[in-house]
């Protein structure tokens, strides 16, 4: 059976049925249509101001490449600047060749790249050394929670090094319903009350941040990355498999196939459970150590330093979605921080990947 004439354009034969509506398109018009509804996302949730300095989070993945490509494409519409900015981990075996696709990206496209190492900016703590620091425990799962907090501190300080106003990630909507998922899963209803929207502000001092692809499923991730011919890495982190988020995956996709807009009830579900910005407690504090923004005394990153650097690393998620700090001094930096011993004392929660971002 020929394939049926687009419904846009009716000249090309299709070449898809979108996911969400089943409308059949040429691979131009998906992708001119999938390009209108980002434009569409931003420009109705005021995300990126005009004269906007905007850093990408790019991991070199599909979603932070079609991210990045699309606003490329929309930044003379949209008035806005962009930065490329990418965290580098330090994981062996996965990291280098990630890095290597979003260099070919920036050349591509002539966008300035900054990669900042969690090397430089934790005390010579690398992902691989956390792993170590774990190993044996029983609790290695816990290194994407702990990448997890990490690599957004690392993004934030990459953006404020190249004068970035906002920050965009590449969270799509099956990414998005992951995190709900997951939250419902573990009842951390301090998460849940935080969440919906298509970003944060910025409050206490942090960059504004917003998700430019939360409502574009995956699928259609994929397939305007095929159309447009997008050179993206496409490996799994190597401690990904043990994540949480993996199950809540699996569960998405079974309630996928019983209620194809699951997803999207997930993420707009998160919506309507977040608090009113008048109901919202103040914004938080300060860091007591680095001076980023915090709920008490220390930030999630420097009170899981501290406990790696005490061999005791500890990151639980409680019911406000916070860390558990430890009190007193941190101690010196170790010589050696592959060597720190000690049990993890959290639970996986958040992705590997640029879900992390």
């Amino acid at each position: 059976m020929p394939a049926p004439q687009c419904a846009s354009c009716h000249a090309a034969r299709a070449a898809l049925r979108r996911p969400r509506s089943g409308q059949a398109l040429c691979g131009a018009c998906f992708c001119t249509a999938f390009e209108a509804e980002v434009l569409h996302t931003v420009l109705a949730g005021r995300l990126l101001p005009p004269g906007a300095v905007v850093a990408v989070g790019a991991s070199g993945g599909k979603d932070s490449t079609v991210l990045a490509h699309v606003l490329r494409e929309l930044a003379p519409r949209l008035g806005v600047s962009l930065r490329l900015v990418a965290v580098d981990e330090g994981i062996s075996g996965y990291r280098d060749a990630a890095l290597a696709a979003v260099r070919r990206q920036a050349a591509r496209w002539d966008l300035p790249l900054t990669v900042v190492a969690y090397a430089d900016l934790f005390g010579g703590w690398t992902m691989d050394a956390v792993a170590r620091s774990t190993a044996g425990s029983g609790r290695s799962r816990a290194c994407c929670t702990f990448c997890g907090v990490l690599r957004r501190r690392a993004l934030e300080e990459g953006a404020r090094l190249v004068g970035a106003t906002h920050i965009v990630t590449g969270h799509n909507a099956d990414d998005m319903a992951e995190t709900v998922l997951m939250n419902f899963l573990r009842g951390d209803a301090g998460r849940l009350a935080r969440g919906g929207g298509l970003g944060s502000r910025g409050e206490g001092g942090a960059l504004p941040r917003c998700r430019p692809l939360q409502l574009a499923s995956q699928k259609e991730v994929v397939l305007y990355a095929h159309f447009r011919r997008l050179d993206y890495f496409s490996e799994e982190c190597v401690y990904a498999p043990e994540a949480f988020r993996g199950h809540a995956r699996h569960l998405l996709k079974l309630l996928e196939a019983a209620r194809p807009s699951a997803a999207l009830d997930l993420v707009h579900s998160a919506e309507r459970l977040a608090l009113a910005p008048a109901a919202r407690p103040p914004p938080p504090g300060a860091c007591s150590r680095c001076g980023a923004l915090a709920s008490r005394a220390l930030c999630q990153a420097c009170a899981l330093l501290d406990g790696l650097q005490r061999g005791r690393p500890r990151l639980a998620i409680g019911k406000g979605g916070g860390a558990r700090d430890e009190e007193g001094p941190p101690p010196p930096p170790p010589s050696d921080p592959g060597s720190a011993p000690g049990p993890a004392d959290g639970e996986c929660g958040a992705a590997c990947k640029e879900r992390c971002e």
